[in-house]
Order: C-alpha cells, then sequence, then structure tokens
C-alpha cells in the first residue's frame, strides 16, 4: 500500500487517531473528495491542505482525542475571510476516531479509489514507472515473461507477475485498468497490443492502452495489427508515443514523470 496509508495502519495499531477526510467539496478548494488527514496526539500522517484549513482542522481533531467514546462528526466550511482565505469553495470535513480495531477496515476503505495499472515491462522504464506511482493512488500488476526480471523489493502498491507468453497475462488484469506495454521485445509488445485490442472487441473495459515508442515504431505495429484483422477505429484507441507531448526527454525517470502525469489526467477524466 502506498506510503503515508502504511504508516497511519503502522501507528494506529499501537495509539489511537482521528481520521479527518473531505467528504464533499465544491468550487475551488485545496484538494479532493477522499483526501485524508491522520491526527495523533504527536504529529499527523497525511494533509488535507490549505493553511489554517488545516491548522484548525489539527485542534479539533485533537480535541476529539481526549473525548471517550468520540462519535464521527462533520463539519461544513466556506474558505473565506474568517479562514483568512480567499478561495471561495466549500467543503465538508469529518472527524472519525479511530483505534487499532479499525486497522484492516480501514486499509479496506482506504484502497477502494485507487486506479488499476497493468504494466507489461521490467525493465529500466518500467522501474522508473513503478517508482514513480509508489506514493500515489494506484494498484499495480507488474508483469514478464522474464521471471529474473524484477527487483527483490517493490512498492506495496505493486504485485509482479510472471507470464509466458506474457500476453496471456492480460486475461486476469482488472476491469478497468489502465495499461502500459513496454516489454523487452517488439515481438511481445505487438503480441500485447493485439490481446488488448481482442479485450476491447469482447469487454470494452480498458479505459487506456499505452505503448512505449516512436511514431515510426507505431506506423509499423499499424500495418501489422491491420493484417490480423484490427481496423483503424480500433487501432486509434492505443496511444502511443505515451507520455505527455512536449516532454522529449529519454532517461527512464523523465519517461516515468510524463507517463504518470498522463495517467494522473486520464485517472481524472
Amino acid at each position: 500500500m502506498p506510503f503515508l496509508l502504511s504508516l497511519f495502519l503502522k501507528r494506529l495499531a499501537d495509539e489511537p487517531a482521528v481520521l479527518v477526510s473531505i467528504s464533499d467539496a465544491r468550487g475551488s478548494v485545496p484538494r479532493e473528495p477522499g483526501t485524508w488527514m491522520a491526527v495523533f496526539a504527536q504529529g499527523e500522517v497525511g494533509t488535507i491542505g490549505g493553511g489554517r484549513l488545516e491548522w484548525e482542522a489539527l485542534a479539533r481533531a485533537r480535541g476529539l482525542l481526549g473525548q471517550a467514546a468520540a462519535e464521527p462528526v462533520e463539519q461544513h466550511i466556506t474558505l473565506g475571510p474568517s479562514l483568512g482565505q480567499c478561495c471561495g469553495g466549500r467543503l465538508a470535513l469529518r472527524f472519525e476516531p479511530v483505534v487499532a480495531a479499525d486497522v484492516e477496515r480501514l486499509a479496506q476503505r482506504l484502497r477502494q479509489t485507487w486506479q488499476p495499472v497493468a504494466l507489461f515491462g521490467g525493465g529500466h522504464v518500467g522501474r522508473a514507472i513503478v517508482q514513480a506511482l509508489a506514493p500515489l493512488p494506484f494498484a499495480v500488476t507488474w508483469i514478464d515473461s522474464r521471471d529474473e526480471v524484477f527487483p527483490a523489493d517493490v512498492p506495496d502498491t505493486v504485485v509482479t507477475e510472471y507470464a509466458d507468453p506474457v500476453q496471456d497475462a492480460l486475461r486476469d488484469v482488472v476491469p478497468g485498468s489502465f495499461v502500459l506495454i513496454m516489454s523487452f521485445s517488439h515481438a511481445e509488445d505487438l503480441d500485447v497490443v493485439a490481446a488488448c485490442l481482442r479485450r476491447q472487441r469482447e469487454r470494452g473495459d480498458l479505459p487506456f492502452v499505452g505503448l512505449i515508442g516512436s511514431r515510426t515504431k507505431w506506423a509499423s505495429f499499424r500495418n501489422r495489427l491491420r493484417d490480423r484483422g484490427f481496423g483503424d477505429a480500433e487501432l486509434d484507441r492505443v496511444t502511443c508515443p505515451i507520455g505527455l507531448p512536449g516532454i522529449t526527454g529519454k532517461a527512464p525517470a523523465v519517461i516515468a514523470a510524463a507517463v504518470v502525469a498522463q495517467l494522473l489526467l486520464q485517472h481524472r477524466a
């Protein structure tokens, strides 16, 4: 699981906290609904943003920590002059006292908003993308036909999977997954793209399919995929090259930054 969630739950196993979460938001606000912050007697994990908004939320949460059997409460706030802020938006904060017995329930609840990603390829760019996604709300299935390629330690948000032929793993990819294709072999890449297109025909449940490579590579792939019976409308649903336009560096970390930014835009769409 993401680092902040893991840190919160580990601390919660030893001491009580108040979970402060944004349950609703309208207009210009510092963070979106679902954002949370865990407040302990000393220190906190996470942030709801917003300067004085957060400062006052911390004080209220610590007040609840001192109350026996406190119930969850909700506070509706306008970000105006009373907070020394001019955003003008409105939001609702939920203050929920939690203890060690709530760890498993919270782990399940706070995971629910994660976007699944199927990443085909354990090379340098794949590793950089895995690291870049680690603190973000993405659950990654990392797939390769070379079982020995994965590092010994991967983020808690990542599950590694060996598959040979690699495209067979697509059968078990979670519906709604974003798919990234960057294997060590163009032949494997082509087979995974074809498998994605077949699944789109049958189920239409992959909202983003991205292939690493140049426009020349994609032009060659389009011709080969047409030979396999796929039409232009189907091929147009594949994004290649991947990454936000205008970011031209080819270092793995640069490519990863461009791809993750693109996924974040897809996640909001």
